[in-house]
């Protein structure tokens, strides 16, 4: 079977990229990078990108001012053009319009680092520290058009621990992003993940919350 042609979408260091790109090197893996997009030139993913071997391209989100669609058309011609199947956020800062996110339905997925669907948005790093959380994680999920809302694909939990800080929260919870966002990937480039009353069956069965 021909292997899925994805592109993954960055605007800063994109280390969940580089954890894809890593994943889709295995022979046996159902999915390739087939381009990395930045939002930003300046982004330091691209450095990882190109030195990984991978396409790259910029659409630069200053240039359209305002006008989110404008650029989101420019967006979707790049990935057109790259005949791309599914499209990964990774660190993608860019809030995308409705207009995008149907076009792309069941074919975008984001990982958010909480445990979906506590802490949605920013900073939540922080947020589950001062809720006093024992638990914290991260997600894998589809994007709709409300913000951290879609099916979810994958989670991962990671404790809490007494003394914990924001920096050392988020070191715990990225390593495991990176290993499930290959994972997740790697389901829904097989066909395996479906949709039913806005949850993913994995197998046909609810999906479990870590690979």
């Amino acid at each position: 079977m021909a292997k899925k042609r994805v592109a993954v979408l960055i605007s800063g260091r994109g280390s969940n990229m580089v954890a894809l790109i890593a994943a889709a090197k295995e022979e046996n893996y159902p999915a390739e990078i087939a381009i990395v997009i930045s939002s930003d030139p300046a982004a330091e993913g691209l450095k990882h990108a190109n030195a990984a071997g991978i396409q790259t391209a910029v659409v630069d989100h200053k240039q359209f001012g305002k006008d989110r669609e404008a650029f989101e058309h420019a967006l979707h011609r790049e990935l057109e053009a790259n005949r791309i199947e599914i499209v990964c956020l990774a660190g993608f800062m860019r809030l995308l319009t409705p207009w995008f996110v149907r076009l792309w339905q069941g074919r975008l997925l984001n990982i958010h680092p909480a445990l979906l669907p506590a802490f949605k948005g920013l900073d939540t790093h922080a947020r589950a520290l001062a809720a006093g959380a024992r638990e914290h994680g991260a997600t894998v999920h589809f994007v709709v058009p409300e913000m951290d809302s879609g099916p979810i694909v994958a989670q991962a939990a990671v404790p809490v621990h007494d003394g914990d800080t924001e920096t050392t929260l988020a070191a715990r919870v990225l390593a495991v992003e990176h290993q499930i966002y290959p994972y997740a990937l790697k389901l829904v480039a097989e066909g395996r993940v479906e949709i039913a009353d806005g949850r993913c069956l994995i197998d046909g069965k609810p999906a479990t919350t870590q690979p």
